[in-house]
């Protein structure tokens, strides 16, 4: 077992942004791991509907 490493987590979340409203689209995370717990989250995108790769600072979370 590795001590620290890093793995990509791709997942269906709903966003909202203020263009298009609410949003459900693919967000890839890229966590690093220490001894199987995560510690930092080191980039955070999603896939949009046309296959475009976009930063997620410009949506919010649709809670």
């Amino acid at each position: 077992m590795k001590i620290l490493y890093i793995k990509r987590e791709t997942k269906y979340e709903k966003r909202h942004t203020v263009k298009m409203g609410e949003l459900t689209t693919k967000v890839t995370y890229i966590k690093k791991y220490l001894l199987g717990l995560p510690i930092a989250t080191l980039h955070k995108y999603r896939e949009t509907y046309y296959g475009e790769v976009k930063d997620c600072n410009d949506c919010m979370l649709f809670v």
